[in-house]
């Protein structure tokens, strides 16, 4: 499990590591085809400042090299807001006193439907709060099934889950699962996550091992940007573990995300750093050098600028028009969000707006019937 081979790796000594980073180490890196962590914590060093010009250029050609110039849409889906967990970060949070609401399968279908109408969505992925008594794999599967008639590529962003709870899903599905780490700083995790399932920092680390044991087509990873002052030792942490995923499931496709803190109905905390746009262009850079195969996830946090930007230059992966509140598309537009979006442009704004700038927004690329990792006839 990862857990016992991030046991080994010193957040200090990291830290360190990276800020010891020289031009000489930035040049090293730049100049090899495949890089090491090592060469990423330069590429995502202060060093690397300097070189933000060439690590674009790099970024661009690697991109369009493994993905042309598309840009693949997804849509978010709220479907429960109702939350166990105590993330002092977090607008779900248990204590805050909002409104919960678990969508019903009638209410879940008219969310379906509305999204249907905005633009041809077929890659959905549906987030819940973590409520494994009230909406739990039971809860996750009927929504997956009824998701089907209208979408051919179903992710999920709930609770980490036991490997057979995610092979369970996999029958009425589910090809992806997203997971955010939200930090791999094991002495402050428990202070942004004191109470609930999602306190069991190990159990977080490992579900990314649950997830490839029970052969999930896609893994999304991320870490949360504002909650540590070291955000570059947080995406090195990420590039450790995303080369260990990568080293043990090898069949499975992954995507990274970096998202910057936005602010939530739970005010009262604040960000322990702001990552600014140059920062956020540099690891996006960084990543895609360090990995030329592994997509690169914007969401609607970020400012439409800067998303209509780095389509050109890394990100290959963008949701639009999200709403974070459940059944924000159709049943309750009015209820109180996750965390408010920056980008608040239609989903056919952000498809004009791509095409502009020269980008191919795609809509759907993916199909069970296409999925050959289960078959086991043969093929003429």
């Amino acid at each position: 499990m990862f857990s016992d081979e991030l046991a080994n790796i010193s957040w200090e000594e990291t830290t360190e590591r990276i800020h010891a980073k020289t031009e000489v180490d930035v040049r090293r890196a730049l100049a090899k085809e495949h890089c090491d962590v090592n060469d990423f914590m330069a590429l995502v060093s202060p060093a690397a400042i300097p070189y933000l010009e060439t690590m674009a250029r790099l970024s661009k050609k690697f991109t369009e090299e493994r993905f042309g110039k598309t840009i693949s849409m997804f849509i978010p889906l709220y479907i429960t807001n109702s939350c166990t967990n105590s993330c002092v970060y977090c607008g779900f949070h248990i204590s805050n006193p909002m409104p919960r609401t678990i969508l019903t399968e009638e209410e879940i279908v008219n969310e379906y439907k509305a999204i249907k109408k905005l633009a041809p969505f077929d890659n959905l992925l549906l987030v819940t709060g973590e409520n494994p008594a009230q909406a739990g794999v039971p809860y996750i599967a009927r929504a997956l099934d009824l998701a089907k008639p209208y979408f051919s590529n179903l992710k999920i962003e709930v609770m980490p889950l036991k490997t057979e709870e995610y092979a369970e899903l996999k029958e009425h599905g589910l090809n992806g699962v997203i997971c955010f780490q939200e930090t791999y700083n094991k002495a402050h995790y428990h202070i942004y996550h004191p109470r609930g399932m999602k306190s069991k920092f190990e159990w977080r680390a490992n579900g990314f091992d649950r997830m490839g044991q029970a052969g999930v087509h896609s893994i999304g990873m991320g870490v949360l940007i504002g909650l540590e002052k070291e955000w570059r030792t947080d995406i090195t942490m990420m590039a450790y573990h995303l080369r260990y995923l990568q080293k043990h499931y090898w069949k499975t496709k992954y995507s990274v995300n970096f998202p910057r803190m936005r602010p939530s109905e739970n005010g009262g905390f604040h960000p322990n750093v702001i990552m600014s746009d140059r920062e956020l262009a540099q690891v996006t850079f960084a990543m895609r050098i360090f990995d030329h195969d592994v997509d690169i996830s914007y969401s609607t946090r970020e400012p439409a600028a800067i998303r209509d930007h780095m389509a050109t230059l890394g990100v290959t992966t963008m949701s639009a028009e999200s709403k974070t509140e459940p059944g924000g598309y159709y049943s309750y537009p009015q209820t109180l969000e996750q965390f408010h979006v920056s980008d608040e442009r239609k989903a056919v704004e952000v498809d004009r707006a791509l095409k502009r700038l020269g980008r191919e927004p795609v809509w759907k690329d993916w199909d069970a019937c296409f999925d050959l990792s289960s078959y086991s006839g043969k093929l003429a």
